[in-house]
């Protein structure tokens, strides 16, 4: 009820003043202001975990490029877990790795900034996210930033953590897949074990 209040009482306003009298330019700017109004200034906080995840995650790899050749292999613990040094133009488990279209490249670009954008909005802005949920959310938005920075440097993402279970070999992985995936576990524990909200007053009067 919050959410749609707001709709109702804010941003519909502006939207109809868009299409009828004012230049879009400053339609955008009212927008932008709204949505900064928006901000739950205590989870910006949280962006320090997504920075840190970023940070972390260029300086593995760029050790790894510079002291490595791609297609570099070092066994760390015996048929368990191995450094290596490749190169992923796709996505996870290397799907689209083997086109060499540059529009996939853009449309996978393309696509990393809506995802961030639209958890980065999820994280300062929406209602009722708790603090297992933007830390999960931090750590995606960190995931993601960190690959999407490969895609623009280089075209493609550097791996250089590779699992082996018995004869099955996980595809390599670095920190920011590491964070995407740990993000995804505490989104869906938060899911799963959330408290239900506790009922309002008028809840309470009924």
């Amino acid at each position: 009820m919050r959410r749609l209040s707001f709709w109702q009482h804010r941003i519909q306003p502006v939207l109809h003043d868009c299409v009828h009298t004012r230049p879009y330019f400053l339609c955008f700017l009212n927008l932008l202001f709204l949505q900064i109004q928006m901000i739950h200034a205590n989870r910006l906080r949280w962006l320090i975990l997504t920075l840190l995840v970023v940070f972390l995650d260029r300086l593995c790899k760029a050790a790894i490029e510079a002291k490595t050749a791609e297609g570099w292999h070092h066994e760390l613990i015996h048929n368990f877990i191995y450094l290596v040094h490749s190169k992923n133009p796709g996505i996870a488990f290397s799907i689209f790795a083997d086109s060499n279209s540059h529009w996939v490249r853009y449309l996978l670009i393309a696509g990393s900034l809506v995802v961030i954008a639209i958890i980065a909005w999820y994280l300062v802005a929406a209602d009722g996210v708790s603090s297992r949920a933007a830390a999960g959310l931090a750590l995606l938005l960190g995931g993601a930033t960190g690959n999407l920075t490969d895609r623009v440097l280089h075209g493609a993402v550097t791996d250089f953590f590779e699992v082996l279970f018995g004869s099955y070999r996980y595809p390599a992985f670095n920190v920011a897949d590491s964070a995407i995936t740990i993000g995804a576990i505490l989104l869906l524990l938060d899911l799963l074990f959330s408290k239900p909200s506790r009922p309002n007053a008028i809840s309470k009067a009924r």
